[in-house]
C-alpha cells in the first residue's frame, strides 16, 4: 500500500511513517522543507516537498497520484495563531480531500481532536477555539464528499512509549494516547476498508490495536 501522509515530519506522522514502512507499506510524506528530507526519509519514507499553505489542487493532486490513500496528520502547531489554525487544520484538510477527488485516490484518513463537537473549555484562549473550529470544519467537509474516509479523534497526545492497548469507540472519556499508540491505530485502520465512514475517538486502554480496530468496526456495522 502505498500511503501519502500530509505534515508527514510531525510526531505522530513520523511514527506511522515507521509503522507502516516495518510491514511492508510504501510512506510517502509530505513536508514543508528540504530540510526536513533526512528525518523523514530515515523513517523509511519517500519525501515530497510540498507546502500545503502555499500550492494549489494541481500540485497536490499531482504528488498523491497513484497513492492507495492518504492521512491528514498535519496542523499549525504551538505557538501558532488563529490563522495558522485556519490555512493548516482546515484549509489544507480541505485541499488535500480536493487533490485525493482529483488523482481518484477514494481511501482518506483524518487526524482530528477530541472535544470538537463542544464548545472551548472556559477560559481558553482564541488561538484554541480556532484550533477547534479549524478540525469541526474540516471534518464537516470530509463528511459530505464521496471518499472512503475515517477521522480519528485522539485524546491530549502524550510523548509516551506505547503502550499497544487502547480505548477506540465512537465516544470515549476524556484522556491522554502516546502519539506513538495514535500512529499504530492509524496504520490498522488504513488496512480495515470497514472503518471507512467511522468517526472514532481514541485514548489510552486496556485492548490490543489490532483488537480495537475490529471491535469498533463491528460495533457500528
Amino acid at each position: 500500500m502505498r500511503v501519502v501522509v500530509a505534515g508527514g515530519h510531525g510526531k505522530v506522522a513520523r511514527h506511522l511513517s515507521r509503522a507502516l514502512s516495518a510491514r511492508g507499506d510504501v510512506p510517502v510524506a509530505l513536508i514543508r522543507s528540504l530540510d526536513q528530507v533526512d528525518a523523514v526519509t530515515s523513517d523509511g519514507a519517500e519525501a515530497v516537498v510540498l507546502d500545503l499553505e502555499r500550492c494549489n489542487v494541481e500540485d497536490v493532486a499531482g504528488a498523491i497520484a497513484g497513492a492507495d490513500a492518504v492521512v491528514f496528520a498535519a496542523g499549525a502547531g504551538p505557538g501558532s495563531g488563529a490563522r495558522r489554525k485556519d490555512t493548516v487544520d482546515r484549509a489544507a484538510a480541505v485541499l488535500l480531500a480536493d487533490a485525493a477527488e482529483q488523482a481518484g485516490v477514494r481511501r482518506y484518513v483524518l487526524v482530528s481532536s477530541m472535544g470538537v463537537d463542544e464548545r472551548a473549555p472556559e477560559g481558553a484562549d482564541d488561538v484554541f477555539a480556532a484550533y477547534l473550529h479549524a478540525k469541526a470544519a474540516s471534518e464537516q467537509d470530509l463528511r459530505g464528499r464521496d471518499l472512503d474516509w475515517t477521522i480519528l479523534r485522539p485524546g491530549r497526545l502524550t510523548d509516551d512509549e506505547p503502550t499497544g492497548h487502547v480505548q477506540l469507540e465512537q465516544d470515549v472519556e476524556r484522556g491522554s494516547v502516546p502519539r506513538a499508540d495514535v500512529a499504530a491505530v492509524l496504520a490498522a485502520l488504513l488496512a480495515t476498508p470497514e472503518s471507512a465512514g467511522l468517526t472514532l475517538e481514541l485514548v489510552s486502554g486496556v485492548v490490543p490495536v489490532e483488537a480495537a480496530v475490529v471491535a469498533a468496526t463491528e460495533r457500528t456495522d
